[in-house]
């Protein structure tokens, strides 16, 4: 009787234990604060964390506001193009086209020189 006690008492501290165990990894897992991770660096066993150097401090914003997704956003903070303005951007990109090709074709004539010939090397003499 006494051993089933002990086998039974046995598996209930496996059990606890294991709970136990199971729990502390999904606390290291949680965002946020970490309890495993505060205990062992506070034991000194775990990661040495050094504070940000000034210029990375002064460089970070208070609070980081990430764009919310799947939410309306207000209106444009510009007007839109007026059918002139397009007309304009456009003959002033056609403008520039037309240049680049202009220095393009400019720069594939300067490559259409015939390749020069192989310069004569001397023989060797075999000697007697």
């Amino acid at each position: 009787m006494r051993s089933t006690a002990n086998t039974i008492l046995m598996s209930r501290i496996k059990i606890v234990g294991f709970t136990a165990l199971l729990m502390a990894n999904v606390a290291g897992c949680a965002e946020g604060s970490n309890p495993t991770r505060d205990l062992f660096a506070s034991v000194g066993a775990g990661p040495k964390t050094a504070p940000a150097p000034d210029f990375v401090a002064s460089s970070r914003p208070a609070s980081l506001d990430y764009m919310p997704i799947g939410t309306p956003q207000a209106g444009r903070s510009t007007a839109a193009r007026t059918a002139d303005e397009i007309k304009a951007a456009e003959a002033e990109l056609d403008a520039i086209r037309a240049r680049n090709e202009a220095a393009g074709k400019s720069a594939s004539e300067l490559g259409g020189t015939p390749a020069p010939q192989p310069i004569p090397l001397p023989t060797k003499r075999k000697n007697p």
